[in-house]
This record gives C-alpha cells, sequence and structure tokens, in this order.
C-alpha cells in the first residue's frame, strides 16, 4: 500500500471503509514500525492488513458515532493491540476500552508521540489526536467547518472546542478528518473568521458551513 504521506518521521496510511465515506488511519513509525491505528470503520479489512504488517501499538477511537466503530471488534480481535476512546465516549464501544483518553494524553509508537486533544461537542467524548503538525480531527473539523451539531448548544460547544484546542495550532498543520479530504489549519482559520464575522441565527447547528 503507497502511504498517504511520509517523512523521515512518520508514514500515514489513510485507508477508506465502509459505506459513509470513512478514513482510518495507520500512522507508522519509520525507524521501529510500531504504530497506531485511528478509527475502525465498517469493512476495516484494508486496514487490518496494512497494520498487521507493522507493531500495533493502540488502537485509538476520536468518538463513538456507529460508523467509526461498527469493525471495532474485527479491528481489535485480529490485532490484539490496547484500545482506547474519550472517556465521556466509551460506554459505547462494544467492550470495555484498555484506557480512555484524557485531555493532555499522549501515546507514543516508537519515535511517534501522539497528543489527544479534548473536543467535544460532535459528541460529548469527541478527541482529536496531534501528531506534529500532523492533526487527526475525527468528526470535530472539516475542510470547510465543523462537524455535524445535534443542537444550538452542541455548536456552542464544538465551535468552543475548534476555537480554544484547534485553531490556536500553526498555520501549517495538516487536517486529517474522520471522512473526505484532508484540510489545511490557514484556511480553516481563515474560513472561521469570515463566520465569526457574521450574525447567525441562535438555533443554528446541523451541517454548518463556515462560509454558508
Amino acid at each position: 500500500m503507497a502511504p498517504h504521506y511520509q517523512d523521515s518521521s512518520i508514514t500515514i496510511h489513510k485507508i477508506k471503509c465502509g459505506p459513509y465515506d470513512n478514513n482510518a488511519y495507520l500512522l507508522v513509525c519509520p525507524q521501529t514500525n510500531e504504530s497506531i491505528v485511528i478509527d475502525t470503520p465498517k469493512d476495516p479489512g484494508a486496514l487490518i492488513s496494512a497494520a498487521k504488517a507493522t507493531d500495533v501499538k493502540a488502537i485509538l477511537i476520536t468518538h463513538n458515532h456507529f460508523d467509526h466503530i461498527e469493525g471495532f471488534e474485527e479491528v481489535a480481535s485480529a490485532l490484539g493491540s490496547p484500545t482506547a476512546i474519550g472517556e465521556q465516549d466509551a460506554s459505547a464501544l462494544p467492550t470495555t476500552p484498555s484506557f480512555v483518553l484524557k485531555d493532555g494524553d499522549e501515546v507514543k509508537a516508537g519515535t511517534i508521540t501522539l497528543k489527544a486533544l479534548f473536543t467535544p461537542g460532535h459528541t460529548a467524548g469527541s478527541t482529536c489526536l496531534l501528531v506534529g503538525n500532523k492533526l487527526f480531527t475525527g468528526d470535530t473539523l472539516f475542510p470547510g467547518g465543523p462537524g455535524k451539531t445535534r443542537a444550538p448548544e452542541n455548536l456552542q460547544q464544538i465551535i468552543g472546542s475548534i476555537t480554544s484546542k484547534l485553531l490556536t495550532l500553526g498555520d501549517d498543520v495538516s487536517i486529517y478528518p474522520g471522512h473526505g479530504d484532508d484540510g489545511d489549519m490557514k484556511t480553516s482559520k481563515e474560513e472561521y473568521a469570515a463566520f465569526a464575522a457574521k450574525d447567525h441565527p441562535s438555533d443554528l447547528c446541523g451541517d454548518v458551513l463556515w462560509l454558508g
């Protein structure tokens, strides 16, 4: 499998899974071949095959919506690696995770150090994962806008998470979301600034676009 991204410090495999354009990711340390899996969508065969060629140190779940965990049992069983998810989302997993992710926690695989950023709003336990200048956002932030929210209060919460935890990162940060194409932080900052400069209905929620 050709890498989605590769440099001297990390190899990133971006693997499409299931019927909802889900992205699963395999992060591999080039020096040690140790790795981290991010998310376990339906039909994870290609993900499992790629991961089995590495030494998987952890299977991390960005949030507990079904399309990100439909393949959880299959992946966990095939790889036998420790599993983790944000504490507030843990009850939705079919089995108890090996540990829970809290804000600022670090997970290591070889020379890779991944940092958990607690970003509630899409779900109560949504967690983004930062490795250097690579940010894995689950369904918290996409190119063009935030993840879907079910109530205005959730939209305000996700915007608070994005502005306090994500938009404070450098312009050079690449965004790898749970669905669709990659993005970049510089563009996200510019688009959010345009959104914030406008008035919006008090009941705004759902699928929101920064430039909508």
